[in-house]
């Protein structure tokens, strides 16, 4: 499952990076959370991530957890959009995408 999160910045970028920065080491511990790119468009204020997890249960937890509880009280963004999707994996695994062996069946 990829999860999706942007929003926009409210603050200079720099500061938004020396927070991210401060906290990204936090994300090594999410349960089923594989990796995690982080997006930054400066021109336009905005930011956010792309998340791949194992299973939806991992992603809803994580929906429901300490991290996204910070963000969604953050005064330093604005426009917060989340989106989940599912991958596709054959087409994605032809054209290179880091997901084939981060998939496992919902259980």
């Amino acid at each position: 499952m990829i999860l999706e999160i942007k929003f926009n910045l409210t603050v200079p970028v720099a500061e938004y990076q020396q927070m991210v920065d401060s906290i990204a080491h936090a994300f090594l511990e999410v349960p089923g959370l594989r990796w995690k790119i982080w997006l930054l468009n400066p021109a336009a204020q905005e930011a956010g991530g792309l998340y791949l997890f194992d299973r939806q249960a991992s992603l809803d937890a994580y929906l429901a957890g300490p991290l996204v509880a910070k963000l969604r009280g953050l005064t330093s963004i604005r426009n917060l959009s989340m989106k989940q999707f599912e991958v596709m994996p054959a087409v994605t695994a032809l054209t290179r995408g880091p997901i084939e062996s981060a998939l496992t069946p919902d259980v």
